[in-house]
């Protein structure tokens, strides 16, 4: 017998011990849900993952995220209005595609409303107008006509989450 070796059963405890994760009280999780809410504004499913990847049980997540609500570090409205704004001003995003992406985050709907309708409606059109016209410029090749760049332009706005009775009125005026 070695007597360097471990038992049999060493093997299994190391790896145990190894994948064991690090505890962490419940202060010490709540000063990191406010770093991690102050970095940039979360929404309620982010700072609850976040809670449940430090470890935290259900009735401490829940616990945690009413203490940063009443404290002002957690605010649904307020990410809502700056994650609109930023898509929208950053990568062009119309008010479909923000919408369902705020959905998919299990925002309300009253702060939805209010987020979309922060956006300006004239910055929103002029927006529309730059995409539409680079798109059907940038639509060329063989066998491009007028419908083949009317289609691409239209999918590819829909895609960006623009209205589709918007999305057709841009269309009518670039093929006439």
């Amino acid at each position: 017998m070695d007597i360097g070796r471990a038992p049999s059963t060493g093997l299994k405890f190391e790896l145990t011990k190894m994948i064991s994760r690090r505890t962490i009280t419940k202060e010490q999780a709540y000063q990191k849900l406010r770093h991690y809410c102050a970095y940039q504004d979360r929404c309620h499913a982010e700072v609850k993952t976040k809670a449940f990847s430090l470890g935290m049980k259900k009735a401490v997540v829940e616990e945690l995220t009413t203490r940063l609500i009443e404290e002002g570090c957690l605010d649904e409205e307020r990410y809502a209005r700056s994650f609109a704004g930023g898509k929208f001003r950053m990568k062009q995003w119309g008010k479909t595609k923000i919408r369902a992406e705020l959905k998919q985050r299990h925002i309300s709907e009253y702060c939805i409303a209010t987020a979309l309708s922060e956006i300006d409606p004239d910055k929103y059109k002029e927006a529309l107008q730059k995409l539409a016209v680079k798109r059907w410029n940038s639509v060329k090749g063989p066998g491009t006509n007028l419908f083949v760049k009317m289609a691409k332009t239209r999918d590819y706005l829909l895609q960006k989450g623009y209205e589709a009775n918007l999305v057709g009125m841009q269309i009518k005026m670039l093929s006439h």
